[in-house]
């Protein structure tokens, strides 16, 4: 199984009925796709649906259904297309029970930098600002290390904040760990992996959980 899909299979499984949820561009959206059977979660896009479904393609295509990250997606019966003054409302009123996201780097304070590279190309931080001070719980979906292979999740960010002391959760093809007022705690490790990999993968202190269980994919 590959890596993203193993995060979002997890991730999937942390999510419940009811749960009004954000899911952010790239690895966060493939998580509708692994939604375990009779779990059924309300998908808000920030960019105006309220309702979205599974990824779509050829002819189901409409030019008015569109996922955070611009990819042709479906609205689900009950659901609705929204302006973004009622999209960023859900936002910032608090009603959004989860929000996903990806990850540049996470860091020990439970900070998240995921919306520039210094130096690199300006794209804009999106309503990434806005969700992880507007979520009732924020879930960091990323792979444990960038592809240079240094490590994403740091003692303390490099990059410009997105968000200070915002995450909860962070979940990668490792290890899920939580981030609470004493640090990060591993919770969860993926079959295979021993905690010296992870601790070795990881530019921060790790305090593994006496309750540390195997992942269940």
């Amino acid at each position: 199984m590959k890596s993203k899909e193993f995060i979002a299979r997890r991730i999937a499984k942390m999510l419940e009925s009811g749960n009004l949820v954000n899911l952010g561009a790239g690895l966060p959206v493939m998580v509708n796709d692994y939604l375990p059977e009779g779990v059924n979660v309300i998908l808000q896009a920030e960019n105006g649906i309220i309702g979205s479904g599974a990824a779509v393609s050829g002819e189901d295509q409409d030019p008015y259904e569109m996922d955070a990250g611009g990819a042709p997606c479906s609205v689900k019966i009950g659901g609705a297309i929204v302006d973004s003054a009622t999209a960023f409302g859900l936002i910032r009123g608090g009603h959004l029970d989860v929000t996903v996201l990806g990850a540049m780097q996470a860091d020990a304070e439970g900070s998240l930098a995921n919306w520039v590279v210094p130096g690199g190309k300006f794209t804009g931080m999106g309503g990434a600002m806005d969700l992880v001070v507007g979520a009732k719980k924020v879930i960091i979906a990323t792979e444990h290390c960038a592809r240079d292979g240094s490590p994403k999740i740091l003692e303390k960010c490099t990059f410009p904040l997105t968000g200070y002391k915002v995450i909860d959760l962070i979940v990668t093809e490792l290890a899920v760990i939580e981030v609470t007022d004493g640090g990060l705690v591993m919770k969860e490790i993926a079959p295979g992996v021993t905690v010296d990999e992870v601790v070795a993968k990881t530019r921060a202190k790790l305090t593994v959980s006496p309750n540390l269980c195997t992942f269940n994919n």
